[in-house]
């Protein structure tokens, strides 16, 4: 059972949210919280695998909280749900430490899709936000393309990263075994001088590797 919080300031949205989460098979809503304060002082009670945030909350926005709690609980999950689509919202978010983010108009079967990937190591995000994280980090890119003689393989593979994919999916979609799977990301890491996936999927956008 995957355990589900919400912090959201609207009665309707956090009651539509919570009534969604409770009739979908598999999950619990186990709290609602309208504000990040009153989520930080109660959220140790029953600790969610997973936390649905706004940004725009009142006293301390959405972004502040997900610092403090990622700082508190490094394994909860912190999904964004807001209306914010702009590219410092989405930037200060994602460095803040949450694992995904979606608009308010996300359709309630992609929303339970998104909380479903987001357990499976993925990073949601709803299409447009996604197309503004790229931007971002080719914004900020290296002036000159580094050569890493990634081999057609691994660069099919670090594509499938990019896109939200772990090893587990990454697998079935290449038709191959999880080990064969650790096997080329062990040469990718070598390759690329990083020590783990966000790394070689941050370096992959920044270098146009995908």
């Amino acid at each position: 059972m995957t355990k589900v919080a919400i912090v959201e300031d609207r009665r309707d949205i956090r009651e539509g949210l919570a009534s969604l989460i409770k009739f979908t098979e598999g999950y619990e809503c186990t709290a609602s919280f309208r504000s990040m304060e009153e989520a930080l002082e109660k959220i140790r009670f029953e600790l969610p695998n997973i936390m649905l945030v706004d940004i725009g909350l009142p006293g301390m926005n959405g972004i502040e909280g997900i610092r403090l709690l990622k700082e508190s609980y490094p394994q909860l999950l912190l999904l964004m749900l807001t209306v914010y689509d702009d590219d410092e919202m989405i930037f200060d978010a994602l460095c803040a430490g949450a694992c995904g983010y979606l608009l308010k108009k996300t359709p309630p079967a992609l929303l339970i899709e998104s909380l479903k990937e987001a357990m499976s190591g993925g990073a949601p995000m709803s299409p447009e936000v996604a197309r503004r994280v790229i931007k971002l980090f080719r914004e900020i890119r290296p002036p000159d393309r580094a050569e890493y003689k990634l081999t057609p393989h691994e660069l099919r593979l670090l594509k499938l990263l990019v896109e939200g994919h772990n090893y587990k999916t990454a697998a079935v979609a290449q038709k191959v075994s999880v080990t064969t799977i650790a096997f080329h990301m062990r040469n990718i890491y070598e390759k690329l001088q990083v020590h783990s996936k966000s790394e070689a999927v941050a370096k992959a956008l920044r270098n146009r590797l995908v």
